[in-house]
């Protein structure tokens, strides 16, 4: 399997992130890891293996990114608006040097699908909200779309609300949702298992199929059983599951 590693540098961040690239052909999948998570985690933790057979066959290519977490989201020492405008500066890095370098490595700009388990199911999901254009599919694996979960605190502003699916999905309305109907299509996969409830992860996700669904935005929900945990095993099993039907 081929496989290939690239640094590239953020003028937002002031610093350097990195991509790991498997796979030789096929639809490009931009992979965010679980929270705080880095570019090798998903080979680390065998999801790579588990759709070993799509890149074999040519039909994905994986796109493994960093994430920002620990100085975004997850730097509880400063408050929520804070993190999500340095959440942003991780969107400019993905939107201005991530996706050029996919396009390139790809032969073209062609639709990418976003990815993650966790927290990388938030990040999934909210860039084919945002950023539609660029990622119309979203697989999200054990998500919560709302970052105030995580020992939230601090007034909530324009930065927040704009990037927290559970607040703005409800908003939408008009041309842009309109365009959104036709455009995006989001797959919410979430068990019913050991830390799925503590995480908040079935209840968020519930939520925003919800909110999907009220406001017309194609999406499924897929909801495993209750021996289903919020672990890796179990989203090796729904990654290949639903790549093998997306792809």
């Amino acid at each position: 399997m081929r496989r290939r590693s690239i640094d590239l540098w953020s003028p937002a961040i002031g610093s350097s992130g990195t991509v790991v690239s498997y796979g030789h052909w096929g639809r490009p999948v931009l992979v965010f890891p679980a929270e705080a998570g880095r570019a090798g985690d998903f080979e680390s933790r065998g999801m790579v293996d588990a759709v070993a057979d799509l890149l074999e066959a040519g039909r994905i290519k994986l796109y493994c990114v960093d994430s920002y977490d620990s100085w975004s989201w997850s730097d509880r020492s400063v408050p929520l608006e804070e993190r999500a405008r340095r959440h942003g500066a991780y969107e400019s890095w993905i939107v201005d040097q991530v996706v050029p370098w996919i396009h390139e490595d790809s032969g073209g700009p062609l639709p990418i699908l976003t990815t993650g388990p966790s927290m990388g199911a938030f990040h999934a999901a909210n860039f084919t909200l945002r950023r539609g254009d660029l990622f119309p599919q979203a697989l999200c694996l054990s998500g919560v779309y709302d970052m105030s979960a995580l020992h939230g605190w601090g007034e909530r502003g324009e930065a927040f609300y704009f990037h927290t699916p559970i607040a703005y999905v409800g908003n939408l309305h008009g041309d842009h949702l309109e365009w959104l109907r036709g455009q995006v299509h989001l797959v919410l996969v979430v068990g019913q298992g050991m830390w799925e409830d503590t995480t908040g992860a079935e209840a968020s996700t519930r939520k925003l199929a919800g909110l999907l669904a009220e406001k017309g935005i194609p999406h499924e929900l897929d909801a495993w059983g209750h021996d289903v945990a919020h672990d890796w095993p179990w989203w090796r099993r729904q990654l290949a599951h639903h790549l093998h039907r997306l792809t």
